[in-house]
């Protein structure tokens, strides 16, 4: 189980990779968007990770990885942030377009983006002292609030397509957090997040993943109008 964690990177982007190229789909017309909104995203997560990392709040297990660091954060964590939000990505562009049709209302988005904020809220609010949570929910708040006063549609069509990714998320994830595995690849210290797992996954990994993917794709739409424009 060496370099595990190397594998499960390139095993989650691989096929997405080899049929970026589909004479139908051709995602790889998508990297000009794609990769500077990834760019931007690790900017954001990158400094929020290396501090994370630094303060114990959750943490990387030698043995299932390469050894190579860079600012404290192991190269595969690195590639985290690229190899899963592109085969999200890829997931969600695949979904729309062979189900055009695949998204929610405007009702329905108004509906749940105020239970979803909502919620999110009332959880900071409460437990404001859980760095993980707080961080975590607290950019989701903000991020969900300018995307939807920016454009609802983005919202329209990502939070189906997001239901459906967060099957493969969190099967990578169930792994990282030592489901189906002697132990844990990645590890959390409980007394920074709620403490609620699904399965072996802290449910604010739920939230993390809506953080960076949503700024991937929202980043990506704003890139592609401006081409348009």
């Amino acid at each position: 189980m060496a370099h595990l964690y190397f594998w499960l990177n390139i095993a989650s982007v691989g096929v997405p990779f080899l049929f970026s190229f589909h004479p139908k789909l051709k995602f790889y017309k998508y990297w000009k968007f794609l990769f500077p909104s990834i760019a931007i995203m690790m900017a954001i997560f990158i400094p929020w990770d290396i501090i994370f990392t630094k303060n114990g709040f959750w943490g990387f297990n030698e043995n299932y990885l390469l050894g190579s660091k860079l600012f404290g954060l192991p190269l595969e964590e690195w590639l985290f942030f690229i190899c899963i939000p592109y085969a999200c990505l890829f997931t969600h562009y695949s979904l729309q377009y062979f189900f055009p049709k695949f998204k929610l209302s405007v009702k329905a988005v108004d509906v749940i983006y105020i239970m979803l904020q909502t919620v999110l809220i009332a959880t900071l609010l409460y437990n404001y002292n859980r760095w993980y949570t707080a961080v975590n929910f607290a950019y989701a708040i903000l991020l969900l609030g300018l995307v939807y006063n920016y454009d609802k549609n983005i919202l329209q069509v990502f939070l189906p397509s997001f239901l459906v990714i967060l099957i493969p998320f969190f099967l990578v994830n169930g792994v990282l957090t030592g489901s189906w595995i002697e132990d844990e690849v990645v590890w959390y210290n409980n007394s920074e997040n709620l403490g609620i797992r699904i399965g072996t996954v802290p449910i604010e990994d739920s939230i993390y993943a809506l953080g960076m993917l949503l700024s991937v794709f929202a980043l990506m739409e704003y890139f592609s109008r401006k081409k348009r424009i």
